[in-house]
């Protein structure tokens, strides 16, 4: 602080972003409403480095505190990482990333600390570290001056769920005995799947379901994946370690940044990433963006993403098991009948016959290209299992036997994909 200057004269440098310019506002309303006032001196706050741009809200509680530090009010907290969103009235509410704050303290071999009460379980989950939640800002000032009587949070693992949080259960499926049997095997084995089934036939429900027949995560794989959700700002309040595999199903109007990660400023995680440990489900697989398709081949094969910027690159891991579902072939919902009599071929075989084997085929195609079927059910390279299963057989074997004339023929393209005896069609 500089005697010379008034209140107004509030000034931050090394590569500040908007949010943390806007923080003076915050600092004195907050200083002022919890009753430490504030100096009517000019002040300068740099954050060092000054070639790394800084960004989000976390700067607030140690800016404040440092003024405060300043006015005489705070003794020194230089065994202190301090972070925190201040309100107006001076609460502090929580902020993303935590739990690898936290890691980077014991990295940094610093004993305490001081994080949003919202933050506390999740960066507790840390050995080594002393964690202290605090409230207000009034709070954090009474623990740098009396730190003895503050006493840590308490580090606490949750216990393994029984039942998956949205209540989705797999013994809820009724029927449908190759489907169940073929997830069963690519659960156990963390294969991909490729279900190919019509619209209704129940791909979605199964797939949704799949997450709670997967093994526990163990404490390890628990703490990588909270910490990916507490980067992306997604980890509930008050949430410790996440207990439950991730499952992920994104629309597919997702854009490429979105499914891999990115976005302005510091990169974020994407849909990959989120789904680290767990189950990425892409439903309708064909109507996925032919680059977003193309960019999952690098992240299956090496379990990471990296994501090169001009001003970093950071490397998020994406370690998942794929699951996709899409519907045999738009003949199969919708028959296009000419003089009377339904289409017998499907105007996409010869076409997708032909690209399976150029290198203008689908994307879809060379994304799961390590598939190999051999009958309904199949598991291929050890790597993914595809499966086609109609819900309908009995009533179309019915009318077969009736001599009703029905000649439309089901083509299920990408369960045959790396298979160069497979059979082109099936009825």
């Amino acid at each position: 602080m500089y005697p010379a200057g008034s209140a107004r004269d509030f000034v931050t440098v090394g590569m500040s972003d908007t949010a943390v310019r806007e923080s003076r506002e915050r600092i004195k309303s907050a200083m002022m409403n919890s009753g430490f006032g504030y100096p009517n001196k000019s002040v300068t706050i740099n954050l060092a480095p000054a070639d790394l741009r800084k960004e989000g809200a976390a700067f607030d509680l140690p800016m404040a505190l440092g003024i405060l530090g300043a006015m005489g009010v705070v003794r020194r907290s230089d065994e202190y990482l301090l972070t925190g969103q201040l309100s107006l009235d001076g609460g502090i509410r929580p902020v993303r990333g935590a739990l690898s704050m936290a890691v980077s303290a014991r990295r940094e071999r610093i004993a305490n600390f001081v994080v949003p009460a919202e933050n506390a379980a999740e960066a507790a989950v840390v050995e080594g570290v002393r964690v202290f939640g605090v409230k207000h800002l009034a709070d954090a000032v009474a623990l740098l001056n009396q730190p003895e009587q503050f006493a840590p949070v308490e580090r606490s693992v949750p216990p393994a769920p029984e039942q998956d949080a949205a209540g989705l259960d797999f013994r809820d499926v009724r029927g449908q005995t190759t489907a169940k049997r073929a997830l069963e095997v690519a659960a156990a084995g963390g294969h991909n799947v490729l279900m190919i089934g019509p619209p209704g036939s129940g791909k979605t429900m199964l797939a949704k379901r799949l997450a709670a027949i997967l093994p526990c995560p163990a404490f390890a794989e628990a703490l990588e994946t909270t910490q990916i959700h507490s980067v992306a700002g997604i980890l509930p309040s008050g949430t410790g370690l996440v207990a439950q595999r991730p499952f992920r199903a994104p629309h597919h109007t997702i854009s490429d940044a979105g499914m891999i990660g990115g976005g302005p400023g510091i990169p974020r995680p994407g849909e990959v990433s989120l789904a680290h440990g767990g189950v990425l489900f892409l439903d309708e697989l064909p109507e996925f963006p032919r680059n977003v398709l193309e960019l999952l081949r690098q992240p299956i094969e090496d379990g990471a993403v990296t994501l090169a910027r001009a001003a970093m690159t950071l490397s998020f891991p994406a370690h998942f098991m794929l699951v996709a579902a899409m519907n045999p072939c738009p003949c199969i919902s919708q028959l296009h009948w000419e003089s009377g009599r339904p289409r017998s071929r499907c105007s996409l075989v010869s076409r997708h016959s032909e690209s399976s084997r150029s290198e203008s085929r689908p994307p879809a195609a060379r994304l799961l290209g390590e598939i190999q079927s051999s009958g309904a059910l199949s598991v291929g390279g050890g790597q993914s299992v595809a499966f086609e299963f109609d819900p309908f057989a009995k009533c179309r074997r019915a009318l077969d036997e009736k001599a009703v004339p029905l000649n439309v023929q089901r083509h299920g393209i990408g369960g045959w994909i790396g298979s160069a005896n497979a059979p082109r069609n099936t009825r």
